[in-house]
């Protein structure tokens, strides 16, 4: 498996915070975990699949809570594209929460020949840089606000630098909006709820902090859990496995 990763143009990190290559001469699987990016996938080789279930040319995948296994077939490439939190919501007019724990064929978001001349286009070109160019050209053409939400990114920020650890009233208090439309607007921006935003945030810090930490106690005390029952459930449910069983394990490493 090799795997590289990309900054896109400057006119386009406002949205997107990288594009990642993903090549598999001999077949694969890989456990993708929760994380807080919406992600845009355009394969030009080979067969990708879930629960062997294959998977369209072009796709986008919301946010989730659970792990998800992803087969590669031999000689498989694909290009993805890695979204800011909320950046995707500025190239699209589906709510991203009704993507979450889902995938969606861009089919049905985007017109097929427009999707056609992308396809095409990835299948010619001769080397990464290449296709790369294609799919800024492609997203620039699609790219339906200039401008973030602030209040939205301000709360994403919030969420971020409290490392998920944070009360969510406690956050909606001090950006004057009452809750249910704070609710809405963060769904239909980042892909999920604030709630199930942080939780994520969080967990992905516990994954962050292990390294350092004198024990797994000690890591999940710093990322904010204090009852470790709570702490194991959310972390089975993030990944499938208990926390000893996934830190031990070789794939992790």
């Amino acid at each position: 498996m090799k795997i590289e990763r990309y900054l896109p143009a400057d006119n386009l990190k406002p949205f997107i915070k990288a594009f990642m290559i993903i090549e598999s001469d001999n077949g694969m699987e890989n456990n993708t975990l929760p994380d807080t990016s919406v992600v845009m996938a355009f394969r030009y080789m080979g067969n990708i699949s879930i629960a062997g279930n294959p998977l369209p040319v072009s796709m986008i995948s919301g946010l989730r809570n659970s792990p998800r296994l992803i087969g590669y077939s031999k000689a498989t490439a694909a290009l993805l594209v890695i979204f800011t939190e909320g950046g995707a919501a500025a190239f699209l007019k589906q709510p991203l929460h009704e993507l979450f724990q889902g995938s969606l064929s861009l089919d049905d978001l985007i017109p097929r020949f427009r999707l056609n001349e992308v396809e095409e286009r990835l299948g010619e070109a001769g080397n990464t840089q290449q296709r790369i160019a294609i799919v800024e050209r492609f997203l620039l053409s699609i790219l339906k606000v200039q401008q973030s939400d602030l209040l939205i990114t301000n709360a994403i920020q919030e969420i971020k630098q409290a490392n998920g650890d944070l009360r969510i009233k406690s956050l909606i208090s001090k950006l004057y909006i009452s809750q249910d439309a704070f609710e809405k607007r963060f769904r239909k921006t980042v892909g999920t709820s604030p709630k199930q935003f942080a939780g994520i945030v969080r967990w992905r810090n516990v994954i962050a902090k292990y390294p350092q930490s004198t024990s797994l106690t000690a890591a999940a005390h710093a990322a904010g859990y204090f009852d470790q029952a709570h702490f194991i459930k959310d972390f089975k449910s993030f990944t499938g496995q208990t926390p000893h069983s996934f830190f031990t394990s070789p794939v992790f490493w």
